[in-house]
């Protein structure tokens, strides 16, 4: 019993590195939680006793884990239509704890988070354990399953891709602006404004759900949707005159459209936005995401 104890406080006193070791990979707090709760469970089923770093070795089992959970997330992406949709920041019905999640956001900033969720699972966690946690390539190099030389390059070929990147607008005023003057064109049946507010090389997903789901609508505003839309003209043609039932709300804690029949949500348009120009929109209607999503309707 004395020695299960000791563990546990052991354990405790990585937790927070753990943490934020997830929460760099993954970009989800709840989601860092399960990979930290998962490397408490593998410690349990494990004999560390000639373990020389027990932090050392809960690092490389967060890291696995978050591996499995990143290459998991990339397959489900690319099952509509082979391209990357970004995942919400939070993945569970449940709140997180607020403070947490403010440490460690602004620990990392979101706008880095949304570039790293760019990067495949094996550059993203190369990247993350050698820049931001100084561990060797050595070190990295079995956790990805790759060659110590390998692990350097998708390490490099990360940074390169994380420096050049655009990175997605933050301020929440300015995006609630873009949003809302989506809303207003798009119900308005103003293909110029729509044009006005979309990047030329705007992307629209929508997944299985909710191209089923705007199949069955009958009533009339409602976008008739594909899994996926390329360029604005077609995207502006895709949402004229449509989205008359659409409510604004906080998504994840960013402004977003949702279409909630009775205050419940059914589906949720969020946007990623750079430079003032809307570039990506994701339309969620699969019944489990929409349970993982944290909606706040009417926000303004």
């Amino acid at each position: 019993m004395r020695e299960n104890q000791v563990l546990a406080e052991r354990f405790e006193a990585s937790r927070t590195h753990l943490q934020a070791v997830a929460y760099r990979m993954l970009g989800s707090v709840p989601e860092a939680d399960d990979a930290v709760q998962e490397a408490w469970l593998r410690l349990n089923r494990s004999d560390v006793s000639e373990v020389d770093s027990l932090r050392g070795w809960l690092t490389t089992v967060v890291a696995r884990v978050c591996l499995d959970m990143l290459r998991s997330r990339k397959s489900r992406r690319e099952e509509p239509f082979g391209t990357h949709a970004p995942e919400p920041t939070a993945t569970r019905a449940e709140a997180p704890d607020p403070e947490q999640e403010a440490i460690l956001a602004d620990s990392v900033g979101l706008a880095l988070i949304v570039v790293l969720d760019n990067l495949a699972p094996a550059e993203r966690v190369a990247f993350v354990l050698h820049d931001m946690f100084d561990l060797p390539f050595d070190e990295i190099a079995p956790i990805i399953g790759r060659s110590p030389t390998a692990a350097r390059q998708l390490a490099s070929r990360a940074r390169r891709r994380v420096r050049g990147a655009a990175v997605p607008d933050t301020d929440r005023s300015r995006q609630r602006e873009i949003v809302d003057a989506f809303l207003a064109a798009a119900r308005g049946g103003s293909f110029a404004a729509l044009l006005a507010v979309l990047d030329p090389e705007i992307v629209l997903r929508a997944d299985a759900a909710a191209v089923r789901w705007s199949a069955a609508q009958r009533a009339a505003g409602t976008p008739r949707l594909a899994p996926a839309v390329r360029g604005a003209a077609a995207v502006a043609q895709t949402f004229s005159g449509t989205t008359q039932a659409a409510q604004l709300a906080l998504v994840n804690g960013a402004p977003a459209l949702v279409w909630a029949p009775g205050g419940r949500p059914r589906a949720a348009m969020r946007f990623t936005i750079i430079r003032g120009k809307i570039v990506e929109i994701d339309l969620i209607a699969d019944p489990e995401h929409i349970r993982q999503l944290d909606v706040v309707i009417g926000q303004r």
